[in-house]
């Protein structure tokens, strides 16, 4: 019986099934690990070109403060001398 199926089968064997198995487990885990990839890094930025995240700087965040309005221009300076020097 073993025999008539291997001919019936045109001489494909354990070895076919083996590779096809092995093909399966790689495509899923490929997909697999493309998805993580996407999804794992919370640090990309959106408008990060290289999808690396910076962090503003204390000089940005000051920066900011006085463009809303939050300091005036003399608690601005004071602040920038002290992180420049």
């Amino acid at each position: 019986m073993w025999n008539s199926m291997m001919t019936h089968m045109d001489g494909y064997g354990w070895d076919h099934m083996f590779f096809g198995g092995i093909m399966m487990v790689l495509f899923w885990g490929g997909i697999i690990a493309f998805v993580i990839w996407l999804f794992r890094s919370p640090e990309r930025g959106i408008n990060s070109g290289a999808g690396v995240y910076k962090r503003p700087s204390a000089l940005d965040l000051l920066q900011e403060r006085y463009a809303r309005g939050e300091i005036d221009k003399q608690e601005y300076e004071e602040r920038k001398r002290d992180l420049t020097h």
